[in-house]
């Protein structure tokens, strides 16, 4: 491909992103193929000669598009926002033209230490204690792997990365902690087992009183308490653990404190949510993901750390060849996480704050949470629906319920409304079990959703009762 053939495309890729952007509502929101239903249309070998970036450009868009689930659909309402903006797009095309390989500083000055400036924009923006240093990871999963990492070699002394893994280390969590932990659990080496997980109160929040019990009986059968997650905004239904309560109890039985808010950290960049970080001073890591709820498109996770040495003594390998001259003087992230080989993600992310200016973030994430905390009035006002958590910044969590429905038959119908709900393509709905229940989810973050998007959202929700229920 030669430059004004690439220079061709280019300009016609621009195009149609900024078409799809404009014209992403018409698309069902959820993908309607079947399994196989893509693969079946591919080739089952690559070809052995060159293709046109024609015909290539027209699969993508006849085979490809069919098969892609809309996560920037205004009536995305499933999982969790995972947003992009054209700021984002603009510094990620950017970023993958530069092809630049960001380990070190000295792979690519700028890439790094714009690195350490965007961490301590956001550390100012969330309301963050100074002392945290800021590091970018590709997800809030590896952000938790390094913390279980770094509470592990810090609880050993260090010995377990040169001796093997031999102490009896248990770490702690709430019930309703993200799948996540579980898994960085068992790759740290700690054993599913040695995962003990925390009851939680009406509210879906842990209990304290539970943590503080649970380590003490660990402490009496010869265990070691390395670790705890608290999580600002759990998966399923928003709920915040009081952090400062256990930050508490971690600092009297020396246990190192995860603190995770993926989802909902970016609230407290809004002056009315810094409760959300109280407590942190306590913290020895803290995560959020820019690329949820901060118009940044995947991947990009914020790790803050309280004490950067502790990471590094935990991850650094530093061989012969990857040594410079300038190590002693700057920060090499290389040694701050899992992988060796970093891109440059900062400089989306530094597209995106100074193109919306920290008002402009704030103004879309209050607008996120007043358009759920509507859409949970009119769950309240209903006489068909119940919300079953507390409505929580921008999450409902909700469900039919007639009040003379029997609980195993409730789960059922819910189960099948939330189908019908997703099979419009209009709006799409995901589901979680809080205390046995299934519950559908309605999580409002998406970057162009709007009032009236919630308004059809509702609409279809309760069409879908009427045909479905009712008939």
């Amino acid at each position: 491909m030669d430059k004004e053939e690439f220079k061709k495309y280019g300009y016609e890729f621009i195009d149609w992103i900024a078409d799809y952007f404009e014209n992403v509502k018409n698309y069902p929101v959820k993908s309607p193929v079947s399994p196989g239903g893509i693969k079946s249309k591919l080739p089952d070998f690559p070809p052995d000669q060159s293709e046109s970036v024609s015909d290539i450009w027209n699969d993508f868009r006849d085979i490809i598009l069919p098969g892609i689930t809309h996560w920037q659909h205004p009536g995305w309402f499933a999982y969790f926002p995972a947003n992009n903006s054209p700021a984002s797009v603009l510094g990620e095309l950017l970023t993958a033209g530069i092809g630049a390989q960001c380990m070190s500083w000295e792979t690519s000055p700028a890439a790094t230490e714009l690195e350490e400036v965007v961490m301590n924009w956001l550390r100012n923006m969330l309301g963050l204690p100074e002392n945290f240093s800021g590091v970018i990871q590709d997800t809030a999963s590896t952000a938790t792997l390094c913390a279980l990492l770094t509470a592990r070699e810090s609880k050993t002394k260090y010995s377990s990365n040169a001796k093997g893994f031999y102490e009896k280390l248990r770490v702690y969590a709430s019930s309703e902690v993200h799948s996540s932990i579980e898994k960085g659990v068992k790759i740290a080496g700690y054993g599913r087992e040695n995962l003990q997980y925390i009851t939680t109160d009406e509210n879906y929040a842990m209990l304290p009183g539970e943590l503080e019990k649970a380590i003490k009986s660990d402490v009496q059968a010869g265990y070691k308490p390395a670790c705890v997650i608290a999580t600002i905004g759990t998966t399923s239904s928003m709920a915040v653990d009081p952090v400062a309560e256990i930050g508490e109890i971690c600092k009297k039985y020396g246990v190192w404190l995860h603190v995770d808010a993926a989802m909902a950290g970016t609230a407290a960049i809004l002056e009315e949510m810094k409760y959300l970080v109280r407590g942190l001073e306590f913290a020895d890591s803290f995560v959020f993901n820019p690329h949820k709820w901060l118009m940044t498109n995947f991947d990009c996770s914020a790790y803050f750390v309280k004490e950067p040495e502790h990471l590094i003594r935990t991850l650094a390998i530093n061989p012969e060849y990857l040594k410079t001259a300038k190590d002693a003087q700057v920060n090499n992230y290389r040694d701050w996480g899992i992988q060796l080989g970093r891109r440059f993600k900062a400089l989306k992310l530094w597209f995106v704050i100074r193109q919306y200016g920290v008002d402009g973030l704030k103004a879309i994430i209050r607008k996120h949470i007043d358009m759920a905390a509507q859409f949970a009035k009119w769950v309240e006002a209903s006489e068909e629906f119940e919300l079953v958590a507390p409505a929580n910044l921008s999450l409902v969590c909700f469900r039919w319920n007639d009040g003379n429905t029997s609980e195993d038959k409730l789960n059922d119908i819910n189960k099948k409304l939330l189908e019908k709900i997703n099979e419009s393509g209009k709006v799409y709905l995901t589901h979680t079990v809080l205390s046995g229940k299934y519950t559908i989810r309605m999580s409002v973050g998406q970057r162009t959703t709007e009032k009236e998007d919630v308004e059809r959202a509702w609409e279809v929700i309760r069409d879908c009762v009427g045909e479905f229920i009712n008939k």
